[in-house]
């Protein structure tokens, strides 16, 4: 602990045992040693005072062993000298985080078939789906989202960073099949989701002029195909 030349002291907590998995506890603490000539405390805590640590705590340079041993001071008399420990727990309503990647996970296609597609009004649809338990859907703009009008709009959303301060991570391909030639129209993303910024995708995902045309296959029977493919996706698990 690099406290060579200096008494070291340490605050640590007993019966770890009897406490939950993943425990951590904060405080905020000071530790002295009793100046027994003056009758004084001589009082050291960490570098900033309204600092908040978790245990174990530890001042590894608590006191030069020249001061401590010099009798004028009065820290060592007899043989005896005397240290305590001012102690502030305070709550902490954090939580463990732990995140784990799933790489090509299972189920993690959606295909969805939007029958009808010339008679759609809405601005936007969607279509909800589940991969290595966190949800997610697809949302599409048939004429353009509010920055395009040119082009059909295609996007990935995490449902549960709606529900959430977390934040999920998804390498995924969005898809519109072409039921002719197959020569189909794919797009290729990674991202981070969260409440802020829910969902990603493409603008400008295919021409509306491309869509509509017939030998282009992308409209059959006045069906359209579209895909969700996630590559890997972020688990995440919460400990109190």
């Amino acid at each position: 602990m690099n406290g060579s030349g200096h008494i070291s002291l340490y605050l640590a907590i007993v019966e770890t045992e009897n406490l939950p998995l993943g425990w951590e506890i904060y405080v905020s603490f000071k530790l002295f040693v009793f100046g027994q000539i003056r009758d004084k405390y001589l009082t050291i805590h960490d570098a900033d005072d309204s600092s908040i640590k978790r245990l174990n705590g530890a001042i590894p340079k608590f006191l030069p062993l020249d001061t401590f041993n010099d009798d004028s001071h009065g820290y060592l008399v007899n043989d005896c000298c005397l240290f305590g420990v001012e102690v502030f727990v305070h709550n902490h309503s954090g939580k463990l985080e732990c995140v784990s990647m799933t790489k090509q996970p299972a189920n993690s296609t959606l295909t969805w078939k939007i029958e009808n597609f010339s008679a759609l009004y809405e601005e936007s649809y969607s279509q909800e789906f589940t991969v290595a338990d966190s949800q997610w859907k697809i949302l599409v703009y048939p004429k353009g989202d509010s920055n395009e009008k040119e082009a059909i709009s295609v996007y990935l959303c995490s449902c549960d960073c709606l529900l959430s301060d977390l934040k999920y991570f998804a390498e995924f391909k969005l898809r519109i099949r072409d039921q002719i030639n197959k020569n189909h129209v794919e797009k290729t993303a990674k991202h981070w989701f969260s409440k802020s910024m829910k969902d990603w995708g493409f603008s400008q995902f295919l021409l509306l002029e491309n869509l509509n045309d017939a030998s282009k296959g992308f409209l059959v029977n006045d069906t359209l195909i579209v895909e969700a493919e996630i590559m890997a996706v972020s688990n995440i698990k919460l400990f109190p």
